[in-house]
Parts: C-alpha cells; sequence; structure tokens
C-alpha cells in the first residue's frame, strides 16, 4: 500500500522497537524505511549548542538493533537535532517518504492545549498520509505479535463513510493506492455508515437505512474493481461509539479517516470527528490529510 515510511520515534512511543521488524515491515509492501529520532539542542550557559556524542550514541544505538535486512529493501538511520516537526517535515520531503508514521499518546485535550502535540501539527501541515500508533500497544506486544502487527499493518481497513466530500476523498485516496500499489498489501475493507439516532428536536436525515445500505454498495462496487474484498453496514447510534464498536467486532488491522478541507484538525476549540478518532481509538489510524484549496 506505500513503498516508503518514515517512522519517527523518541524512545517513548515504542516504535524504535521497529527497527527490529524490518522483514516484517518488508512483507506489508514497504520498499524503504528511514527511522528518525530527534535530540533537543542542549543549553549551556544559554548558548545553543549541538551534543554530538548524544547524536551518534542515539544513532549506534538504533543501528545496533537492526537485524537482517531483505534484498532489495533500503533502511536509513537519521538523528538530528532540533524540533521534531521541523526534522520530520524536512526528512520527509528530502527522501521521498509516502507515510508518516507517529505514535500517538493517550493524553487529554487539556494537555494537548498547554503542551502542543507533534503528532496533531504534524496532521495540519503535511499532506502524506500519516499512520498512528499508540505507544502503549507498541510497547506491550510479544515479538511474535510484532512482527505479525508489522506484516498487517495495511491488511484490512475500516472506512468510516457518511456521503460526505471527506468521506468521498477518503475512499479516493484509497482507490488511488489500490491502483498505484498492485502488490496486494491491501486486501480487504469495511465501509461503515452510523446514522444518528432521531429524536423529536433532531433535523430529518438526509439518508434513511436503505439509501445509506444503497450508497454504500456504489462505492463498494468501485473499490470491488480494484480486486478488494469489501464488506458495508450500516449501524445506528453515536457515530464514534459505533465506529469504535465495529472496529472491535470486525478484524481489522486500522481505520482510515480523512477530514474536511474547511476543519483540517485547524484547532482545538474546533472539534472534528477526525481529531476525536486519532485521541480515541486503540486501532492505528491512518489519516489521509485533505488537499488544500
Amino acid at each position: 500500500m506505500f513503498r516508503h515510511s518514515l517512522i519517527c520515534t523518541d524512545f517513548s512511543d515504542g516504535l524504535h522497537r521497529l527497527v527490529r521488524f524490518v522483514p516484517s515491515l518488508a512483507a506489508s509492501g514497504l520498499q524503504q524505511i528511514t527511522f528518525l529520532h530527534t535530540v533537543a539542542i542542549s543549553q549551556d550557559r544559554e548558548v545553543p549548542r549541538i551534543d554530538e556524542e548524544s547524536l551518534q550514541a542515539i544513532r549506534d544505538r538504533l543501528l545496533a538493533s537492526l537485524g537482517d535486512v531483505p534484498a532489495g529493501i533500503k533502511v536509513n538511520i537519521e538523528v538530528q537535532s532540533g524540533k521534531p516537526i521541523d526534522n520530520i517535515l524536512q526528512v520527509s520531503k528530502s527522501n521521498g517518504v509516502d507515510l508518516i508514521m507517529v505514535g500517538m499518546a493517550g493524553r487529554g485535550l487539556l494537555n494537548e492545549k498547554l503542551f502542543g502535540s507533534t503528532t496533531m501539527a504534524l496532521c495540519q501541515r503535511t499532506p502524506l498520509p500519516i499512520m498512528t500508533l499508540r505507544p502503549q500497544l507498541i510497547s506491550t506486544y510479544t515479538t511474535e505479535e510484532l512482527d505479525l502487527r508489522c506484516r498487517h499493518l495495511f491488511q484490512d481497513l475500516l472506512l468510516p463513510y457518511d456521503g460526505s466530500d471527506s468521506a468521498d476523498y477518503l475512499v479516493e485516496r484509497v482507490q488511488a493506492i489500490a491502483q498505484q500499489y498492485p502488490e496486494g498489501s491491501l486486501k480487504r475493507g469495511l465501509l461503515c455508515w452510523v446514522l444518528e439516532e432521531q429524536n423529536r428536536r433532531s433535523l430529518p436525515r438526509d439518508y434513511d437505512k436503505d439509501s445509506a445500505l444503497e450508497k454504500l454498495n456504489t462505492v463498494k462496487a468501485e473499490l470491488v474493481k480494484l480486486g478488494l474484498d469489501i464488506d458495508v453496514e450500516v449501524r445506528e447510534g453515536s457515530p464514534m461509539n459505533e465506529l469504535l464498536e465495529a472496529a472491535l467486532e470486525r478484524d481489522i488491522t486500522a481505520i482510515a479517516i480523512s477530514s474536511s478541507p474547511t476543519n483540517r484538525l485547524v484547532g482545538w476549540s474546533i472539534p472534528s470527528f477526525a481529531e476525536d478518532i486519532l485521541r480515541r481509538s486503540w486501532h492505528p489510524v491512518l489519516y489521509f490529510p485533505p488537499e488544500k484549496r
């Protein structure tokens, strides 16, 4: 599904463990993997100083964990000083990356307001797809479990769909990737539409259950043409709760999402469905930033 991934780690997120699983990541379709760690510039009497010894020590640590690299697979180790977000953007652009992988800590909205979030800021500033992984899970997987997870990162996607422009854009991105990367790392998907429950004060819904199912089957037909095995499901209730429930009940490996161009995760006071998924999902989340208009 992707060919060159940039895996960003601060060593507290568990993603540095993936250095030992290059063959497993290659089995998911990746042909090139770049690992990036950023070291803060130290302050010595208020004079910024790059700690070259620390940079080399971390580089050696990552290289020591690197096992056998399959033939035809390229691995880069990048250890840089500065701000993580700036380094991620620079390395991804200069290395031709097509996917960024980062950890997504389970911090609350208040902490993000006070201290900022590299992941959320990255979603606003890069046009590249971003996959977020929960450190709490990556850190606790056994070697066997993590090997299997790396092999199947993109195999089964949950695709939320509601007939909106952002939902159509998400499907378009999945179609484009399936056409561009025919090696078959993406095999299956679940198109899930959640209709909010109606009450006396609710506005009439644009779709009822039958029309939503009809629309899902139309979208499914286009994805099936690309060789994908697609299921459809219509649920009723809270979109967030029902979607997370669907992820638990179905055998999916990641939730794919996007957001509208007018709400590109633009701020903490403007909640969005995509932001909520990124914060609340324990499944890996594959976020496709919307095109700028």
